[in-house]
Order: structure tokens, then C-alpha cells, then sequence
């Protein structure tokens, strides 16, 4: 069993940063794809980073902006939002795939999911 727990979300204005951690608990690998994918209202669940330990991906609409990262000794990944924008604030989810030789875009191909956490970007 695999749980996953998202935090460092918050509120803040245009222009500012926030990193992002998940947490991940249960059996894990190294190897397997991790993913930040992130909802806003009315919005379709939308694709936003993947890290192996091979690659790292990143939507259009946040590369070079945002940056994953992975600490395998504490179990944890990372997304470091800079240059946040009114248009990034959403409900931001991690994600686990349970293949280890799996690298995707496709929220559906993800069996583990955190609860998600709150970021909201001012004008």
C-alpha cells in the first residue's frame, strides 16, 4: 500500500514562489514515475510534471517556471513553483505510478494519489 500526502500549498500573489512537497509512505521505487497533476474548478484535471529517475517532463504552460525534484532517501518529491501566475492556482495533486518502467502524461495511468493541496495565486 502506498499513501501519498501533499503540503506547502497557501496563498500568494503574483510573482512569488511556493514549493510543494509530497510524502510518500508504503512500498515505493526508485525507478517508478512520480507526477504533480493539478485541478482548478470547473477545469478538467490537467497534466503538470513527471520525474523518473531517468527524466523529467514538464507542461508548456509551467516549463522553465517550475521544477521537479526527488529525495529518494526521505522518500519525498518536489515542485518548486517560481514566477507563480493567477492562472497556476488550483488544487495540486501528486501521483505514484505502480509500474516502474512506465513514463506518462496520462493521469489515468497513476494507481496512487494524495488528497491535494491548496494553491491560490492573486492577482
Amino acid at each position: 500500500q502506498v499513501q501519498l500526502v501533499e503540503s506547502g500549498g497557501g496563498l500568494v500573489q503574483a510573482g512569488d514562489s511556493l514549493r510543494l512537497s509530497c510524502a510518500a509512505s508504503g512500498r515505493t521505487f526508485s525507478r517508478s514515475a512520480m507526477a504533480w497533476f493539478r485541478q482548478a474548478p470547473g477545469k478538467e484535471r490537467e497534466f503538470v510534471g513527471v520525474v523518473s529517475y531517468l527524466s523529467t517532463s514538464y507542461a508548456d504552460s509551467v516549463k522553465g517556471r517550475f521544477t521537479l525534484s526527488r529525495d529518494n532517501a526521505k522518500n519525498t518529491m518536489y515542485l518548486q513553483m517560481n514566477s507563480l501566475k493567477p492562472e497556476d492556482t488550483a488544487v495540486y495533486y501528486c501521483a505514484a505510478d505502480r509500474d516502474p518502467y512506465r513514463y506518462t502524461i496520462l493521469s489515468t495511468a497513476y494507481e496512487y494519489w494524495g488528497q491535494g493541496t491548496q494553491v491560490t495565486v492573486s492577482s
